[in-house]
């Protein structure tokens, strides 16, 4: 048996590189492999050459090496988006300015890949991918892709880097291993960096992926000592990438803190939007990245669809609840332990609704517990506040951090109950004076079809008088869902994410999170009543698709908010 051990990407780190010769000997490394880009990032390139010569390290050359060994105006890094390339040309820029020409020379005698057997094992080292010394060997690339790259070698084993991102697979009979880089972090929110240990025995080759824990606060005085971009500095010392992005598949980007440069964020947003809530601040913490979620792209509002029957069969209703809707509840545990889950995951308002909410039993013990966490609106129709729930009601009169949302379409029935039924303005109305009257706080959306377009001003004198006002009243559009055959035509490629999360699954938007009439919506369905899908990953789902839909065609969307 052989035992190799290989980095790549040390990026003039050279206390990462300590770490890694100390840490493979202490694990019985026969042979010690580096699979290039010796500079950029860090701040001390010269220090990484005695290293990799004292410690018989055998080294290929990535592109970066190649650069400065030839003295290139630019790293030949492969990035295409010109932000990730303006930080790429000032890592590129410092490293060729602090590389001595001693150093430069010998990274011109190193090869571009590196091939032999061991053990009766085919190893093939590449920096990039067997096919461009620059390529980036996604972990997410499409098994024709796998493929492409595996069938250009046809060695047994595979190592390479670039990407910086450590993963490991079998493509038909081969291993193919991304040692990660242990110049910087691998975007997961760790400071440690990676590489690989692999053992080669009777012609099979195995891998371990090795997170390697070093001297980080060092490193960070070191390149804060050279005078290198704070956003650089950021990264090593909490583990997330904050420059060169774009290039990041979405699956991969999705995993990480930051998905899009801060310059890519629109301006005049809610302007151009069909929408009326406020878009989220994004605060200026001076990094040039942002996070998707909790940015105007993706706010951070969780729906929660307490249920779907509906004591309403509204003939526009986007989830298709009705009486006879299929029944299906998320429960007050399921609530509980997703009001636990959104706090975590940093969503700072709930919307419980349905079907009409207060047809849960537990309704208010579900308020109850989310309002204890997160602002929280309730949406309901206003016509069941009788007997039992009308007592139920009374306990949440006074309840800080509350809203409840009722549904009024014009300042008479006739524009109302056209869609609703007859007799439900009356009792909506009725519903909303007494909340009025119990000193909750309310709110009224009005969808506006083409029958009554005259309505909105009318029903906004109307409620002026109750005291609602301002924000307090908002107009909403119709749209193409669930039992609506007109309207607005939205779907995940023109709306940004609004997470809703049902019985049945994680749904891109509240608008489209009826399984039946809006599959293609639904991000991901629970595998089980026991083991539903996670918020965090339903999160990130959302994310991924976001990102795959704005590299199809570099747009970015609008928005259809159903919240006021």
């Amino acid at each position: 048996m052989t035992r190799i051990a290989v980095c790549g990407g040390v990026y003039s780190n050279p206390y990462a590189l300590r770490a890694f010769l100390a840490d493979a000997r202490a694990r019985g490394a026969d042979e010690l492999y580096c699979l290039g880009d010796l500079g950029g990032y860090g701040a001390e390139p010269d220090a990484i050459w005695p290293l990799l010569v004292d410690n018989g390290v055998t080294v290929v050359a990535g592109n970066y090496d190649v650069a400065i060994g030839r003295g290139d105006t630019d790293c030949g890094c492969g990035y295409s988006d010109p932000r990730d390339n303006e930080f790429a040309q000032l890592m590129y820029d410092f490293t060729l300015a602090h590389t001595s020409a001693d150093y430069a020379q010998w990274m011109t005698t190193l090869p571009t890949e590196r091939r032999f057997e061991r053990d009766g094992v085919d190893v093939h080292l590449v920096h990039g991918s067997t096919l461009a010394l620059n390529d980036f060997w996604w972990e997410s690339l499409p098994e024709d892709q796998q493929r492409l790259r595996v069938q250009a070698s046809g060695a047994d084993l595979i190592l390479c880097t670039h990407s910086g991102l450590p993963w490991q697979k079998r493509v038909d009979d081969t291993l193919v291993v991304n040692v990660g880089v242990l110049g910087r972090p691998a975007n997961d929110g760790r400071r440690e960096v990676w590489y690989a240990i692999v053992d080669l025995v009777d012609g099979r080759a195995t891998a371990e992926l090795v997170p390697l824990d070093y001297d980080w606060q060092a490193q960070a005085a070191s390149m804060r000592a050279g005078g290198l971009p704070d956003a650089f500095v950021e990264t090593v010392e909490s583990g997330w990438w904050t420059t060169c992005l774009e290039i990041v598949p979405p699956y991969e980007r999705s995993k990480g803190r930051y998905q899009l440069y801060r310059s890519a964020l629109p301006s005049g947003f809610e302007a151009e939007a069909v929408s009326w809530a406020d878009a989220p601040e994004v605060v200026d913490d001076g990094l040039p990245v942002v996070p998707l979620f909790g940015s105007p792209m993706f706010p951070p509002r969780l729906w929660l669809y307490t249920n779907f029957h509906c004591n309403l069969a509204c003939s526009y209703c986007s989830v298709a609840s009705s009486p006879q809707a299929r029944k299906r509840s998320l429960g007050l545990t399921r609530v509980k332990a997703l009001v636990d889950e959104a706090v975590m995951e940093g969503f700072t308002e709930i919307y419980l609704t349905g079907g009409e909410p207060f047809l849960e039993p537990d309704i208010v013990e579900m308020v109850m517990y989310a309002t204890e966490r997160l602002d929280v609106v309730l949406l309901t129709n206003g016509m069941l506040y009788q007997g039992w729930r009308l007592e139920q009601l009374k306990r949440l009169a006074g309840r800080e951090r509350l809203v409840l949302q009722t549904s009024i379409d014009a300042a008479s029935p006739e524009g109302h109950d056209v869609n609703r039924g007859r007799g439900s303005w009356q009792k909506a109305m009725d519903g909303l004076r007494l909340a009025v009257d119990m000193g909750l706080p309310v709110r009224v959306g009005m969808t506006e079809t083409p029958e009554n377009t005259g309505e909105v001003e009318p029903l906004r004198a109307l409620l002026a008088t109750m005291g609602i006002v301002g924000k307090d009243f908002a107009v909403r559009p119709l749209v193409q869902r669930g039992f609506s055959t007109t309207g607005a035509e939205i779907g995940e490629d023109n709306t940004v994410p609004e997470l809703a999360y049902t019985a049945d699954g994680v749904h891109w938007h509240p608008a489209g999170a009826d399984v039946e009439t809006s599959p293609d919506m639904l991000l991901a369905a629970h595998p089980s009543a026991d083991t539903p899908v996670p918020l965090a990953e339903g999160k990130r789902l959302a994310v991924e698709r976001f990102l795959t839909l704005r590299r199809a065609d570099g747009s970015l969307p609008l928005v259809y908010n159903c919240a006021v």
